[in-house]
């Protein structure tokens, strides 16, 4: 624009207050039609921040809902939903200084998968990796993945059902890292049986560097996950854990560094492993099992039971 302007001013010397009233009129009007070409008239859509992240003029392909969903189904995903929005008002009411936050999170989006597309890309770009590339990446799997989706919304029913730390899903969906590094997880996992294993390491890569969760995009997690506190908790790449098992902070599923292959642990449904614990081998630990803090798991546990110690032992059989 100042070249604009500048151009405009040297074309007459003299300066616009001592010309005639005939010669300052074509001159303003010089100017007004100069600064409008200068200036770019941008589309009111593009002024106004959108009501989600899913703008046809960013992700035109990604702007659909799944066709093969069963009311109930929808219906279920939608109450949540509307759940999470009304718990980030509240929180808004009571801390108007988070309005923005809330507002860029939770209350601009339309669905439960475009807010945690968003989280997930906010907190894990980078300089080089940019939010929109990882947003559209996170978007496009969860939107397309009906058994994603069930899992998410099944983590968090389980975190706010079994963690007494968590007060509302909001609060989960906002700032449990254990959350969002599994939500993050089901999206590696979805492109390493697809064979884009380089997309699942960048992934993996960055979920480690951000949230000090280290879980191969190759392990197969089920839903109903809680990852309490999540500092240091490694699963390694043929790990298999079940449905709604809990897993504390320093936890590893990993190998004996003896042999290839399947070398990881196999988790039961509804396990405890307690903060510290190593399984460690292609062990498999029963349904309903549990296993004291800083224990270290080298042969199989039956279900139902609880293991403790270094090497464990089980406790009341």
């Amino acid at each position: 624009m100042a070249a604009c302007v500048e151009n405009c001013r040297s074309q007459n010397s003299t300066t616009p207050y001592s010309l005639e009233s005939n010669n300052q009129c074509q001159l303003s009007n010089s100017l007004s039609k100069l600064v409008k070409l200068c200036i770019p008239t941008l589309p009111i859509s593009t002024r106004i921040k959108p009501v989600s992240w899913v703008d046809e003029k960013i992700s035109p392909t990604y702007n659909f809902l799944p066709q093969v969903r069963n009311e109930e189904q929808k219906e279920e995903e939608e109450e949540l939903w509307i759940q999470i929005q009304e718990e980030a008002m509240s929180d808004v009411q009571q801390e108007p200084i988070l309005h923005e936050y809330y507002t860029s999170s939770i209350l601009s989006h339309n669905s439960l998968e475009s807010s945690l597309s968003h989280l997930l890309a906010m907190k894990l770009s980078n300089s080089s990796l940019s939010k929109i590339t990882l947003l559209e990446t996170f978007y496009s799997v969860f939107i397309k993945d009906e058994g994603i989706r069930r899992a998410v919304r099944n983590d968090l029913k389980a975190v706010r059902e079994r963690d007494p730390a968590c007060t509302s899903y909001v609060h989960c969906l906002l700032n449990f890292k254990g959350f969002q590094a599994s939500q993050a997880h089901r999206v590696a996992h979805k492109f390493w049986c697809q064979g884009r294993t380089v997309m699942a390491t960048l992934i993996q890569s960055r979920v480690s560097e951000v949230f000090g969760v280290d879980i191969h995009p190759g392990a197969k997690i089920g839903s109903g996950l809680v990852i309490d506190h999540a500092n240091g908790v490694v699963i390694g790449e043929t790990a298999v854990v079940g449905e709604n098992v809990t897993i504390l902070h320093n936890v590893t599923l990993g190998g004996t560094g003896k042999v290839s292959g399947d070398r990881h642990p196999k988790i039961g449904d509804g396990v405890f492993i307690g903060a510290g614990s190593k399984v460690l081998g292609s062990v498999r630990i029963g349904e309903g099992a549990k296993i004291g803090a800083g224990s270290v798991v080298l042969k199989d546990l039956p279900p139902n039971t609880t293991a403790v110690g270094n090497p464990a032992r089980l406790i009341g059989a």
